[in-house]
C-alpha cells in the first residue's frame, strides 16, 4: 500500500519540475530578445551620442555657432531624450542638425538648421521653442501677432519679411494670413478686400487662397513670379520637402531645383488663371477711409487689407564704398557662364556668396574668381556649400580672403583690406552677395514697428 501512494507524489513532483522548467523556458524565449533589443538600443544611443558631440565639436571648430534663421531652443529640463526631433529633422541625414548628448536633444550643428520646424510640432512634452536670432546675433523682424498682423491693424506680414525663408513654411504663412483676413473681411463692394504685395512663396501661396476664397484682391509683383526663387543661381536646390497649396493641394515635390520649382508655378499660374501683375513696384501704403491706399508704380489700389509678402533680397545690402555704382556690380549670378574668362569678386560669406562663387569656378576652370569675407569662417552657409567652395580653391580655381572687406571698384581693379593688408586686385566683375537688409524706411513708413530679436520667439 506505501509503494502505491509513494508513486503518484513523485509523479507530481515531477510534473512540477517539468512546470517549472517550462516557466523558465518560456521567461528566457521572452526575456533574451528583450535583452538583445535593450543592448541594441543602447548601442544605437552610444553612437547617436559620439556623433553628435564629433559634429558639435566640428561646428565649433569651423566657427559654425549661429543659426541663419528659425531655430530651436531646448529645455534640457523638460527633455526626455526620447529622439523624436532628430528623426523628424527633415535635413537628416545630409545634415546632422540634432542630436542627443548626454541623454538629451541638442543642436549640434547650428550653422545647418533652416527652420523647417518639425522638431518643435513632433517633441511629446513641450521641450523645443522657435526663436530667432541668439544673444550674440540680433535679427530685426516687423513686429507681427501671431495671425500675421502687424501693428497696424488690416496690414498684414508673411514670408521671408518676417523672417520664414523656408519655402513650405512661408507657403502656410500666406495662407493663414488670408484666412484671417478672410474671417474679417468687411461688406465694402466699394474697394478691393486685399492688396498682395510680392509673388514669391508666400504671395503665391495667398494668391490662391484669396481666389479660392473668392476674394476681390490684387497681387502686385516688382520682379517676376517666384520673388526670391526668381533670382537663385540656376540649378539651386531650393525645396527639401513638399507644400501644400490653396486650390492646387499637395505640391510633391522634394530635392527641387529652382527651374523645377519655377515650372511648376507658371503650369498653376495658367491652369488656375490666376492674374498677377508684373514689373509693377509699390511705393506707398497709407491709411485711408478706414482701409488703405496701396500706390504704385502703375496705379493705386483702395483696399480693406494690405499682406506684405516681400523679401529681403528686393533690397540688398551695399558695400557703401567707392564704384558701387559701375555697371561691373550686381547683386545677384542668374547664369555663372555669363562670366567665362573673367575675373570676378563674390563679396559674402552665406549660401548665395558661396554658391555663386563656386557656381562660377566651376562653369569655367580658366576663370579667376576670389570669395571676400569679413568673418572667420562660414558660419551662415550649409556644409554642402562649404565642400563645393573648400573643393573649387583645392583645384586652384577660387581663392578665399577671410577677415576681408572691399575698400573700392574701378573699372579695372578692386581694393581689399585683408587681415589689415590692402590688395589692389584685378577685376571684371564683382558681385555682391552680402544678404538683403529689411526695408525698414517702408515698414516705417506704413507705421509697421520693428523689433531686434535675440534668441526669442
Amino acid at each position: 500500500m506505501t509503494e502505491f501512494k509513494i508513486l503518484p507524489r513523485m509523479r507530481a513532483h515531477r510534473g512540477g519540475q517539468r512546470g517549472r522548467r517550462n516557466l523558465i523556458m518560456e521567461f528566457l524565449v521572452y526575456l533574451i530578445p528583450a535583452v538583445i533589443a535593450l543592448g541594441v538600443f543602447a548601442w544605437r544611443r552610444r553612437l547617436l551620442h559620439e556623433r553628435s558631440v564629433r559634429a558639435r565639436e566640428d561646428s565649433a571648430a569651423a566657427g559654425l555657432i549661429e543659426p541663419p534663421s528659425l531655430h530651436p531652443v531646448i529645455d534640457t529640463l523638460k527633455c526626455i531624450g526620447c529622439g523624436t526631433c532628430v528623426k523628424v529633422c527633415p535635413e537628416q541625414p545630409d545634415h546632422h542638425v540634432l542630436g542627443l548628448i548626454d541623454g538629451k536633444a541638442a543642436l549640434v550643428s547650428p550653422a545647418d538648421c533652416i527652420g523647417h520646424g518639425a522638431c518643435h510640432a513632433a517633441c511629446p512634452v513641450g521641450a523645443i521653442q522657435l526663436v530667432f536670432g541668439t544673444a550674440r546675433r540680433g535679427v530685426e523682424l516687423p513686429r507681427v501677432s501671431p495671425w500675421f498682423e502687424s501693428n497696424v491693424p488690416g496690414v498684414f506680414v508673411a514670408g521671408e519679411i518676417g523672417g520664414m525663408g523656408l519655402i513650405r513654411n512661408a507657403i502656410e504663412q500666406g495662407r493663414q494670413a488670408v484666412e484671417e483676413i478672410k474671417a474679417r473681411r468687411p461688406r465694402d463692394r466699394s474697394r478691393l478686400d486685399l492688396v498682395i504685395v510680392g509673388a514669391g512663396p508666400a504671395g503665391f501661396a495667398a494668391s490662391l487662397a484669396a481666389l479660392e476664397r473668392g476674394l476681390r484682391f490684387v497681387t502686385i509683383e516688382q520682379d517676376s513670379l517666384g520673388g526670391c526663387i526668381f533670382q537663385y543661381p540656376r540649378g539651386k536646390i531650393v525645396m527639401t520637402q513638399p507644400a501644400l497649396l490653396p486650390i492646387v493641394g499637395p505640391l510633391r515635390l522634394r530635392t527641387t531645383r529652382k527651374e523645377e520649382l519655377l515650372e511648376q508655378l507658371h503650369e498653376i499660374e495658367r491652369r488656375v488663371g490666376l492674374e498677377i501683375r508684373y514689373r509693377e513696384r509699390v511705393s506707398t501704403v497709407r491709411a485711408q477711409d478706414g482701409g488703405f491706399l496701396v500706390s504704385s508704380s502703375a496705379a493705386e489700389y483702395r483696399a480693406s487689407s494690405v499682406l506684405l509678402t516681400i523679401g529681403r533680397r528686393g533690397t540688398p545690402r551695399k558695400l557703401g564704398v567707392i564704384g558701387e555704382d559701375l555697371p561691373k556690380v550686381t547683386y545677384r549670378l542668374i547664369e555663372p557662364e555669363q562670366y567665362r574668362g573673367c575675373r570676378v569678386l563674390v563679396v559674402g560669406g552665406g549660401d548665395s556668396a558661396l554658391e555663386a562663387a563656386a557656381s562660377v569656378a566651376e562653369a569655367d576652370p580658366e576663370a579667376r574668381v576670389t570669395l571676400a569675407y569679413r568673418g572667420d569662417a562660414f558660419t551662415r552657409a550649409k556644409a554642402k556649400n562649404r565642400e563645393r567652395v573648400a573643393r573649387a580653391e583645392s583645384l586652384g580655381a577660387l581663392e578665399v580672403l577671410f577677415r576681408s572687406q572691399v575698400d573700392a571698384i574701378s573699372e579695372q581693379f578692386v581694393v581689399i583690406d585683408s587681415n589689415g593688408i590692402r590688395r589692389e586686385v584685378a577685376n571684371d566683375a564683382v558681385i555682391v552677395s552680402a544678404g538683403g537688409v529689411l526695408p525698414t524706411d517702408f515698414l516705417r513708413s506704413i507705421g509697421i514697428e520693428i523689433d531686434t530679436k535675440y534668441g526669442t520667439a
